[in-house]
């Protein structure tokens, strides 16, 4: 069993893209980030960092004691470890995934998330700072589209979890002010992924676990974009020894 703390966000649906295609029993632990669940000591002793996802898995490969991973690149990378699912086995071919799972957490999911904040959650329209991300996820969204140009899946003909890492960052491409049919390969790539049976369970299980109208308020501001080295000292004060 693994417990997924989760909120339905473009980097909680990659654990659950995961799960659901590997078939791995799994409970969700919801963490509703805008209202400070994610401060809460039980959930800063797994996921230091206090940003979802984070699992724990109570059967790890070692035999040992329940394993608490963070980060969501690093918890693809041992699920795929763990299951020898979605990852090749070959030099080259896990040299790629790594490559494009690397992307992912490094550029195209923190400037996409750049790109939702100055247009849709910022107190002030900067125009600046909106058409620097917009600009910069364009620049992603073509770097990925020429990839794919004769390639089924990222790694090539497999499915793998550099495409699992990618494809929840492109499914909110219109709140990043981006076109899909400018990059017909990613189009392509993406509507082939929607249409997995997993794909849509997981999605799914999003839906059960927020079934109010996600707002953000100013409380949910104050938690999400309020934190600073002090905010997150006091929490982790609060953990127990």
């Amino acid at each position: 069993m693994i417990d997924l703390y989760y909120w339905p966000t473009p980097n909680g649906h990659k654990i659950t893209l995961f799960l659901e295609e590997a078939g791995l029993e799994y409970r969700l632990v919801p963490v509703d980030i805008g209202r400070g669940q994610q401060f809460e000591p039980r959930f800063l002793a797994i996921s230091p960092n206090n940003r979802i996802p984070a699992i724990v898995d109570h059967a790890p490969a070692d035999g040992g004691e329940p394993l608490a991973l963070f980060e969501s690149g690093a918890i693809l990378l041992y699920l795929a470890e763990k299951t020898g699912r979605f990852l090749p086995t070959d030099l080259r071919g896990r040299k790629t995934v790594l490559e494009w799972l690397f992307w992912q957490v490094g550029g195209l999911g923190p400037m996409a998330g750049q790109a939702h904040h100055f247009l849709h959650y910022a107190p002030e329209r900067i125009p600046y700072a909106i058409e620097r991300y917009v600009r910069e996820v364009s620049r992603l969204y073509g770097v990925l589209d020429g990839h794919l140009a004769g390639r089924r899946f990222i790694a090539g003909a497999d499915y793998t979890i550099a495409d699992m890492a990618c494809y929840p960052w492109i499914v909110p491409w219109e709140r990043q002010n981006q076109r899909l049919d400018d990059f017909p390969h990613l189009r392509r790539w993406f509507e082939e992924i929607r249409e997995r049976p997993a794909v849509a369970r997981a999605y799914a299980r999003g839906k059960e676990v927020v079934t109010r109208e996600v707002t953000v308020d100013d409380e949910a501001r104050r938690f999400l974009f309020g934190q600073s080295a002090e905010t997150t000292r006091r929490a982790r004060e609060q953990r127990p020894s």
